[in-house]
């Protein structure tokens, strides 16, 4: 394992052991809204501070992207970029689908990834050129002709600043045919299960780099392709992803297409 990736998956493990001991302590949590329906709580802050602490014990001088915290440091070559707590919500109710998922980015291309479910005990890594893993055993996205019977992943917008009515539009031209679509809460659990054969593609708009730099990753290194709705290279950017097998990945951007053609 690459020295780089083993300290993300360190910190990630870390990480899991604050989410999970106060996974039976959750009405006495504090809460606070970051907008309505984003909630952030101290378990968030706790493991992002555990993960920045394994971080710059070993690379003082990396700089850090967080959810919580936001940028710290400018180092010309290396920023990690967090998510201490991907699946809040569920978390708050007892639901356990969420994650911790840390990725590396150097000179701004994404270089190692880890999400690690702590519930499951379920570690997703990936360092280019190297492949992706689910605990250490290698993972590959699945391989359908096309899209009839495929199982999407999603994530339905919730917050005021996500257009519903434009992602209804993507969901009524790409459920037809397929086995289902399902919403699970935590969007870099769902990519590390697209990269794992369990999903065959996801689609999401309006989400944060830190929700999915460590999973689009492990999708390429599963053999698998990822891009924004237009099947263009700036999803780490807009928010709007789309990730699948190759097939199953040029059925959904033609799908697509009249859709964002319009908007």
């Amino acid at each position: 394992m690459h020295p780089l990736l083993n300290i993300a998956v360190k910190a990630a493990r870390a990480a899991g052991q604050v989410i999970v001991r106060h996974a039976d302590r959750l009405d006495t949590l504090t809460v606070q809204d970051k907008q309505p329906n984003d909630f952030v709580t101290e378990v968030d802050r706790m493991a992002e501070r555990e993960i920045i602490r394994v971080i710059h014990r070993a690379y003082p001088g990396h700089a850090i992207l967080a959810e919580e915290s936001g940028t710290q440091g400018s180092h010309e070559e290396f920023q990690w970029v967090i998510d201490p707590l991907d699946g809040t919500t569920n978390y708050l109710h007892g639901i356990p689908q969420y994650a911790v998922s840390i990725a590396l980015k150097q000179k701004g291309r994404l270089e190692h990834g880890v999400v690690y479910d702590p519930v499951k005990e379920e570690l997703f890594a990936a360092s280019r050129g190297a492949g992706a893993t689910l605990n250490n055993r290698r993972i590959r996205v699945t391989q359908p002709r096309d899209m009839t019977g495929v199982l999407l992943g999603t994530g339905i917008p919730f917050r005021e600043d996500q257009n519903l009515d434009y992602y209804l539009r993507t969901l009524s031209v790409l459920l037809p045919g397929t086995a289902g679509v399902r919403r699970a809460g935590a969007a870099s659990l769902d990519l590390a299960y697209v990269a794992a054969g369990r999903l065959d593609g996801f689609w999401e708009i309006g989400l944060h780099e830190w929700d999915m730099a460590a999973g689009v990753l492990m999708i390429q290194e599963a053999g698998g392709l990822v891009s924004d709705l237009k099947g263009g290279s700036d999803y780490l950017a807009t928010g709007n992803v789309v990730a699948a097998g190759p097939k199953v990945f040029k059925g959904m951007l033609q799908r697509l297409n009249p859709v964002v053609n319009r908007a």
